[in-house]
C-alpha cells in the first residue's frame, strides 16, 4: 500500500457532485492511411498492454476505518478494460462543437472510487473522419507535469509504436480490500510519521515565514519602476465568481507556439505572462460586454510546481501563487508589463517559500471534516458573498515538442480538460503540443454559458500583440524575424448563434489565420479541428505572401528535430 499525501487526499475530500476533482484531455487522431480495422478494439488492445506502465492505472482507493484519516493506495489485480475504455459516436453531422459539448458533459460526471480512478473514450462519428480520444484521470493521483510523464506511457513517437515489455506475473490478492485492523494500523504509523516531520521542518518554517517579512532586495532593484502600486487582498467580484452546479461547458482553441514566443522575447517577459496577458485581454473584452468589467485588476490563480526535476512520480506536488491580470489598464502592452511585474513579485515570494511548503501534513479526521466543509459551502451560497481570492485559474504545462502516436493514430492535437471550482467559474489550461499552444476553456454552464466567446477573444488578443511587435521595438534592439504564420483558428464548427454585432472585428481579426482549407468550407468561426490536424509542423501551412520571410525560424525549431534528438 502507498499512502497518499496530505495534498492528494485534499482533492479527495475537496469533491462535490458540484465540483468533480479529475483532469483530462481531448486529443483529435489521424487514422492510418487506408486504416479499416475498428479502432475501439484496437485502442482497448493497445491499452491492454501499456496499463503496467504507470500506477495511476493499476492503483485503486482503499478508505481507513471511520474515515479517521486519507485512504491508501492499494494495486488491483482485476482491471476491467470494458469499464475503463469506453466507446462512443457522435450523431450527425458530428461537428467539432458537438464533440467538445460532448466532452463537457462526460467531464462533468464523478469517477468511481471503487476501482482504479481513470476513464478513457475513443469518440468517432466525426464528420471529418478523424477520431478523439477524450481521457481524465482523479486529481488525487496526478498533476500537471505528472500527466505528462504518464502521457510517455501511452504515447509513442512512432506509427509503428515500440516493444513494451509485458508485467511481470505477481500473485494475485486473496481479498478485494485490507483488512480493517492492517489499515487502521498503517494509518497511525503515517500519521505520527506527518507529525514527526512536521516538527523537524518546524525551524526552518519559522525562518521562512520570518524571512517574509524582510524585502527581497535584489527583487526590489528590478521591480522598482514595475512593480504594482499597491497589493488588493481580494479580487474583485464578477460572474466568474459564483457557486457552480456539475453542469460544464468546454472550448478549445490552437495558437502558434512560435509566435507566442516571439512575443515573449520581443518585449523581454516569460512565455507564461504572454498566456496570461493573452486570457487578460480576452476576458477584458468579455466583460465588457455585458459592462461587468470591474475597476479593480482581475486576480488569477496560477499553480507553480513544486517538482524537482527528473521526478515523474504520480501524485501532485504543486502549490499556487496569485497574479494581477491588469484588466483595469486599457493599453495591451502596459497590461503586459503589468502582469510580468506582479508574476515576477509572485514567483520571487515563492521561491523563498518554496523549500518549506508541504505537500504531506497530519490529515487526521481531514476527510470527513473538509468534504463537509466543502459541501455546506459549495451548496449554501456563502461563496456568493464572499470576497473571491482569484477570478480565474490559468495554468500553463510544457508538453512534446514533436509529433506523438496512440495506437498508431496520430495525436493531432493536445487540448487539456482541467477543473472548475466553487468561486472559480472559469479555468483556462494551456499544453504545448509540437509546436502549439492548445488552449482548454473549461467552465460551469450556468456560469459561463458563452465559453466560446472567450475562446474567439483569445485568438482576436494574440493577434493584437503580435501585430504590436511590428509597432513596437524589441527590447534586445534590432527584433528577430517574425516566425511563419501557424493556424489560429477556433475549434469549433459553428458560430455563436446570437453574436452581438460589435463583436465581429475582434472575431475577423482571429480568423485572419486561418489556412485555405478552413476558409473553403465556412466563415471564420467554422474553422473544424480537422483544420487543426493538420497543423503539425511536418505540414507546415504556406506563409501569407506579404511576409515571405516567416518560414526560417520555423524550420530552426521544427519539432522533427527534436523528436530525433529524443
Amino acid at each position: 500500500m502507498k499512502h497518499l499525501s496530505g495534498l492528494d487526499a485534499t482533492f479527495l475530500h475537496l469533491e462535490t457532485p458540484e465540483m468533480p476533482m479529475h483532469v483530462g484531455s481531448l486529443n483529435v487522431l489521424d487514422l492510418p492511411k487506408g486504416y479499416k480495422g475498428d479502432f475501439y478494439e484496437d485502442a482497448k488492445q493497445f491499452m491492454a498492454s501499456r496499463i503496467h506502465l504507470a500506477d495511476v492505472f493499476t492503483r485503486k482507493l482503499a478508505l481507513m476505518p471511520f474515515d479517521m484519516t486519507n485512504p491508501v493506495w492499494v494495486e488491483d489485480d482485476d482491471i476491467d478494460l470494458d469499464y475503463h475504455v469506453r466507446h462512443i459516436s457522435l450523431p450527425r453531422p458530428g461537428t467539432n462543437r458537438q464533440l467538445q459539448q460532448y466532452v463537457a458533459r462526460l467531464h462533468s460526471s464523478l469517477i468511481d472510487r471503487s476501482r482504479p480512478m481513470w476513464e478513457f473514450y475513443i469518440i468517432d462519428g466525426l464528420k471529418s473522419g478523424q477520431v478523439a480520444l477524450y481521457t481524465k484521470v482523479h486529481h488525487a493521483g496526478i498533476d500537471g507535469q505528472a500527466g505528462v510523464e504518464v502521457g510517455k506511457a501511452i504515447f509513442d513517437l512512432e506509427a509503428t509504436g515500440r516493444v513494451v515489455k509485458p508485467p511481470r506475473s505477481r500473485p494475485r490478492n486473496s481479498g478485494y480490500q485490507l483488512g480493517m485492523a492492517e489499515l487502521a494500523s498503517a494509518a497511525l504509523r503515517n500519521t505520527a510519521q506527518q507529525y514527526v516531520k512536521l516538527f523537524k521542518m518546524a525551524p526552518a518554517i519559522v525562518r521562512a515565514i520570518s524571512g517574509l517579512a524582510k524585502p527581497d532586495e535584489k527583487a526590489a532593484e528590478k521591480l522598482t519602476t514595475t512593480a504594482p502600486k499597491k497589493f488588493n487582498l481580494f479580487a474583485p467580484r464578477t460572474s466568474l465568481n459564483v457557486s457552480i452546479t456539475n453542469q460544464r461547458t468546454f472550448a478549445g482553441r490552437t495558437i502558434s507556439l512560435a509566435e507566442t514566443k516571439y512575443i515573449a522575447k520581443h518585449f523581454g517577459v516569460s512565455l507564461n505572462d504572454v498566456v496570461m496577458a493573452t486570457v487578460a485581454g480576452a476576458l477584458r473584452h468579455y466583460l465588457a460586454d455585458n459592462n461587468e468589467l470591474p475597476a479593480k485588476p482581475l486576480v488569477a490563480g496560477v499553480p507553480v510546481s513544486l517538482r524537482e526535476a527528473g521526478d515523474d512520480t504520480a501524485n501532485n506536488q504543486a502549490s499556487m501563487i496569485l497574479v494581477s491580470l491588469a484588466t483595469d489598464i486599457t493599453d495591451p502592452l502596459q497590461r503586459l508589463k503589468a502582469i510580468n511585474a506582479s508574476s515576477t513579485s509572485s514567483k520571487s515570494t515563492m521561491n523563498r517559500f518554496k523549500a518549506v511548503i508541504l505537500d504531506d501534513f497530519p490529515t487526521f479526521a481531514a476527510p470527513w471534516l473538509v468534504s463537509g466543509i466543502a459541501s455546506m459551502v459549495g451548496r449554501s451560497g456563502l461563496v456568493n458573498m464572499l470576497p473571491p481570492a482569484a477570478n480565474v485559474a490559468i495554468s500553463n504545462v510544457a508538453g512534446a515538442p514533436f509529433p506523438m502516436y496512440f495506437a498508431g493514430a496520430l495525436v493531432t492535437c493536445y487540448y487539456p480538460v482541467s477543473i472548475a471550482s466553487h468561486g472559480t467559474a472559469l479555468n483556462v489550461t494551456v499544453q504545448s503540443y509540437n509546436g502549439r499552444m492548445d488552449y482548454g476553456l473549461i467552465a460551469c454552464r450556468r456560469a459561463v454559458p458563452d465559453i466560446t466567446e472567450i475562446g474567439d477573444y483569445l485568438l482576436a488578443e494574440h493577434k493584437l500583440l503580435m501585430e504590436l511587435t511590428q509597432k513596437h521595438p524589441s527590447v534586445a534592439g534590432a527584433p528577430a524575424p517574425k516566425p511563419a504564420a501557424v493556424v489560429e483558428a477556433p475549434a469549433d464548427a459553428e458560430p455563436a448563434a446570437k453574436a452581438p454585432a460589435k463583436k465581429a472585428p475582434a472575431r475577423k481579426a482571429a480568423a485572419k489565420k486561418t489556412p485555405a482549407p478552413a476558409a473553403r468550407k465556412a466563415p471564420a468561426k467554422k474553422a473544424a479541428i480537422k483544420t487543426a490536424a493538420k497543423t503539425p509542423a511536418k505540414a507546415a501551412p504556406k506563409p501569407a505572401a506579404k511576409t515571405p520571410a516567416r518560414k526560417a525560424p520555423a524550420r530552426k525549431s521544427a519539432p522533427r528535430a527534436a523528436a530525433a534528438a529524443a
